[in-house]
């Protein structure tokens, strides 16, 4: 896919670290000219409190080959979106690929808590910031976007459509979110596709994003080592897997087939034959309906 995306503009909104730094990576690897949006500077920090920084994530995206952008943006702030979003129509006249990566709720979900127990402001805020950051940032980025047909908006969340339905999702509030972002995903698309624009909803599997590293006491480099007090992480993933999953759609010149759907890398590794960093190609969602879910050993034979 190299250089397929030159010329072309994306913003990945939450970008500082997880998916959206892997999706950014990867769109640059493209040759894309990518914006970089986040709250967490070398400056100052997010109330994640963690190390990884917009910058990084820019400098990654042009030492892949593309144009990385960082611009501290609180994605719930109207003005701050908006003049994101009018600095890229100043300096480009163009936005051809939109990712809605923003979440920030990690640590306000109350695991297996029901909702009359848990805290409701953390459960109010993490709505907003799962939710509202994504509309928010769509109305401002929208109108910038079907100006030329081919403009692609992925909704990034976590699980798919099936599973999600299927599934509750450890906590009433963190399970609303994801849910609501493939509706998200789902109205875009019906109201892009007279502009020849497409929307789709994206997940990655279980992502091996530095929190979940961190968590295990791993490195990229040395996950496996977390099988042994987690047996099932065998079939987890890099986060720039799912960027690939982002790129092989930005690069699809039929992507308006895929418009409205509820996605995940695994599938479209499939469909388009990009492997992660390994080589393999993980399908996590049938794993844990298959695998994982139903209490079988952990076993990735014919899943990675």
């Amino acid at each position: 896919m190299s250089n397929n995306l030159k010329g072309k503009v994306a913003l990945v909104a939450g970008g500082t670290r997880g998916a959206g730094r892997g999706t950014a990576v990867e769109l640059g690897a493209a040759g894309a000219t990518v914006y970089v949006t986040g709250r967490t500077t070398r400056e100052a920090r997010s109330e994640y409190d963690r190390p990884e920084t917009i910058e990084e994530t820019a400098e990654l995206v042009t030492a892949a080959g593309g144009h990385g952008i960082a611009v501290q943006v609180d994605h719930l702030e109207r003005e701050q979106v908006k003049a994101l979003v009018d600095r890229i129509s100043r300096d480009h006249g163009r936005l051809d690929v939109l990712v809605n990566d923003i979440w920030g709720g990690e640590l306000l979900a109350q695991w297996d808590t029901p909702l009359w127990r848990h805290d409701l402001d953390t459960g109010l805020r993490l709505l907003r910031l799962a939710i509202d950051t994504h509309i928010i940032t769509s109305h401002y980025a929208l109108p910038l976007l079907i100006e030329r047909p081919g403009g692609l908006v992925v909704e990034m969340t976590d699980g798919t459509k099936d599973y999600n339905d299927a599934n509750y999702r450890v906590s009433f509030f963190y399970d609303h979110a994801k849910s609501a972002v493939i509706r998200l995903g789902f109205a875009q698309a019906h109201e892009l596709r007279p502009y020849g624009c497409a929307a789709v909803t994206l997940t990655p599997g279980w992502l091996r994003s530095e929190m979940m590293l961190e968590h295990y006491e791993v490195t990229e480099a040395t996950w496996r080592d977390a099988t042994a007090r987690e047996p099932h992480f065998v079939i987890s993933e890099s986060p720039r897997y799912v960027g690939r999953a982002v790129t092989a759609l930005a690069t699809d010149p039929d992507v308006l087939r895929w418009s409205g759907q509820s996605l995940s890398s695994g599938q479209l590794a499939r469909e388009y034959g990009f492997t992660d960093l390994d080589g393999s190609q993980p399908d996590c969602w049938r794993y844990l309906v298959e695998v994982q879910d139903p209490g079988k050993p952990a076993d990735p034979t014919g899943y990675r």
